[in-house]
């Protein structure tokens, strides 16, 4: 009998720790995909975050670091500038990358650090007990906004793409959404994008993924996934926001 669907090398055989529901574990799929696409077995080295995603050592097959909350991009940086040749990618969330470590993937992409990031936006914080984040939408509730985030007091959400977007360090910066079969093939095609762009030394890459997290927003996974297309997609539209290739 023919092959016609295999699990890629690049993920271990962990059963991922995750919510149901939750699409961390397509996003991990993805980049676990790309990674083995071109070819880079062996000569691959991750960051994982604090937050939600802290174990994916775990989860991938290949050299994992773990990174102090926000500070992937510096350990990013100084892995890529001893080991040039190696692919060197870090996988953070929105408390991770747009809160704590806001100072640092800003320099890291104004430097155009050849590195690519994989940036899980879910707009709440999911390990820590569903706080409100950079990226929560206005009105929407969390443990820290019962009422809903409120503008007067709680500012508007961070649209990181849109803003590393007007840096001149970044080669390719891009929104995708893992809502259904379409949105994930167009996520998979980012992704192996940023690595692309990082193997042809163009400089920096930032790819966000719109992510659910059903048990935090109190939906099931079906509605968790309707609200990431209907409403999270309004404040944050998807999209590619830079590509040097282009320019």
């Amino acid at each position: 009998m023919a092959v016609v669907f295999k699990k890629t090398k690049m993920l271990t055989d962990v059963p991922f720790h995750y919510c149901p529901g939750c699409t961390h574990g397509i996003a991990h799929r993805l980049v676990a995909e790309c990674l083995d696409e071109i070819n880079c077995e062996g000569n691959v080295i991750g960051i994982a975050p604090v937050g939600c995603a802290v174990f994916a050592y775990n989860y991938f097959n290949c050299d994992m670091l773990e990174a102090a909350h926000g500070r992937a991009p510096s350990l990013a940086t100084g892995i890529k500038r001893t080991h040039p040749d190696t692919v060197v990618f870090a996988y953070q969330g929105d408390g991770d990358l747009a809160s704590i470590g806001t100072a640092e993937i800003i320099h890291a992409a104004a430097r155009g650090e050849n590195v690519t990031i994989i940036f899980i936006n879910n707009a709440i914080y999911g390990m820590t007990g569903g706080q409100m984040a950079p990226t929560t939408l206005v009105g929407q509730k969390s443990t820290t906004s019962q009422y809903g985030r409120s503008i007067p007091l709680n500012g508007n959400p961070i649209r990181v793409s849109e803003m590393l977007a007007t840096l001149d360090g970044p080669a390719y910066i891009a929104r995708v959404a893992l809502t259904d079969a379409a949105n994930v093939r167009k996520a998979k095609q980012a992704i192996k994008r940023g690595f692309e762009m990082q193997l042809n030394k163009k400089g920096f890459s930032l790819i966000e993924v719109l992510s659910t997290c059903p048990t935090n927003w109190g939906m099931t996974p079906v509605q968790a996934a309707e609200f990431v297309k209907n409403e999270m997609t309004k404040e944050f539209p998807l999209g590619v926001f830079k590509d040097v290739t282009k320019e």
